[in-house]
């Protein structure tokens, strides 16, 4: 959420910033009205409160005196009904100011390049050479089918479409990155590791800022706790889309002790989206699931260190592309194209050659204050006893599931086969090699 008096101070230069994001700031015209009928029934209420506590002076006098105070509490009855009527229209105006706040997408930062659609992101580096194949390169969904260790049909049987079931090495492989991903964030990168529920309630789902407005992009789970647009509950239950939640809320309406440094950490959980709006979209494979792993690199830092942070956690996320020796981009996303919460956003894409294209695998993001402000999550300065909010990041370290295909395409071979990453072969018994698996037989 933006600063009320930050937006207050710098209204032409809010609306240039979310005018280049797309947003229709028609809305802040809302809130300089708005704000206008609020500081008009403050003022008004200053003034009649001040004459209440004349009056409220001069009506003991008169009673000390025996004087006929008749009148002087009319006038303070009133001046009740006035300061009553002030104060409900006062509210009013502050809880619209809010739903207007709470609608606005974050501030771009200065370096984020102006843009509509993801074709205006900017390359600014790529890593590693496409494998040369020397037979025509398959798609994800066939080379997995064809080995036995992906099934989209029983899947689509069991749950619906976007759902997959591994089996055998598909399945250890599956293990094998989550493992590979944590123990390289946690021993090489220092972060702590945590496991979160896999449930939040919509507080949380607010301080993240997936509520209200991207409410259809969730799934809600049918329980006592209905959800009711507007009302933010703690007894309701979401599954969640990613574990930037439940991590990024574990300090919701905390002071949090930064005095160290940033505090990071690393969970795997897995996530569930209802990908609303994709219809048709990457219907073939495993690019847009229901539910899919992911190892999710999430940091509070302080405001002075978190471009610092936001540099270093998109290194981390790309030395898991390193490792497995998965060529990719770094794309700096434009005005248009980054997510409601961010202030600027890196895209990692992988190239995955059964497609010839690349695909994003990883979104790390500095969101500055704006979570936090949502979210009551605050520190204190050195030296101070005022307190501040944090500024949050987050990314992908990986997504799992695009890790998987990424290395069936990339390590595919002529035979129908999957070469094993050295990096992941300690990960998987030491195996080298995915062959054809055979249906319900260890292996």
């Amino acid at each position: 959420m933006l600063d009320f008096a930050f937006v207050r101070a710098n209204l032409p230069f809010v609306e240039e910033k979310l005018r280049a994001r797309g947003t229709d700031v028609s809305v802040l015209a809302d809130f300089a009205s708005l704000d206008a009928e609020r500081r008009t029934a403050i003022t008004q209420l200053e003034t009649l409160k001040a004459q209440r506590n004349a009056i409220s002076e001069e009506f003991a006098r008169a009673k000390r005196s025996g004087g006929d105070v008749a009148a002087i509490s009319q006038r303070t009855r009133n001046l009740k009904d006035e300061i009553s009527g002030l104060e409900a229209a006062a509210n009013v105006a502050d809880e619209r100011l809010r739903e207007v706040l709470h609608a606005l997408p974050n501030v771009p930062s200065a370096d984020v390049p102006v843009g509509k659609a993801a074709d205006e992101n900017v390359c600014e580096k790529t890593w590693g050479e496409a494998p040369i194949l020397d037979f025509p390169a398959k798609p994800h969904w066939e080379l997995g089918e064809a080995l036995g260790i992906l099934d989209f049909e029983r899947a689509a049987k069991i749950s619906g479409s976007r759902f997959v079931v591994h089996f055998g090495a598909g399945a250890r492989l599956e293990r094998a990155l989550a493992n590979f991903m944590l123990d390289l964030h946690t021993r090489e990168h220092g972060y702590a590791e945590v496991l979160p529920p896999y449930m939040v309630n919509s507080r949380s789902l607010f301080g993240t800022g997936q509520l209200p407005k991207f409410a259809d992009d969730l799934f809600h789970c049918d329980d006592k706790g209905a959800y009711f647009p507007g009302q933010l509950q703690e007894s309701d239950h979401w599954l969640i889309p990613t574990a930037e939640v439940p991590v990024t809320n574990l300090f919701r309406d905390e002071v949090i002790d930064l005095e160290a440094g940033t505090l990071s950490f690393a969970a795997y959980t897995p996530c569930f989206r209802s990908e609303a709006g994709s219809y048709g979209k990457d219907v073939r494979g495993m690019i847009r699931q229901h539910q899919f792993q992911k190892v999710e690199l999430v940091k509070f830092s302080r405001p002075e260190d978190s471009l610092a942070e936001h540099e270093r956690l998109t290194r981390d996320a790309e030395t898991v592309l390193e490792r497995l020796g998965l060529p990719y981009r770094r794309m700096l996303l434009c005005t248009g194209d980054m997510g409601f919460s961010s202030a600027k956003t890196y895209d990692l894409e992988v190239w995955v050659p059964g497609q010839r294209t690349y695909r994003e695998i990883s979104s790390c993001s500095n969101f500055e204050s704006f979570q936090a402000r949502r979210a009551n999550i605050r520190y204190k300065s050195v030296g101070s006893n005022k307190t501040e909010f944090v500024h949050t990041l987050n990314g992908s370290g990986l997504a799992v599931g695009r890790t998987y295909l990424a290395i069936l395409e990339n390590y595919q071979q002529a035979d129908g086969s999957v070469r094993i990453p050295d990096a992941l072969q300690s990960y998987m018994n030491g195996e080298t090699v995915i062959t054809k698996q055979q249906l319900g037989r260890a292996l």
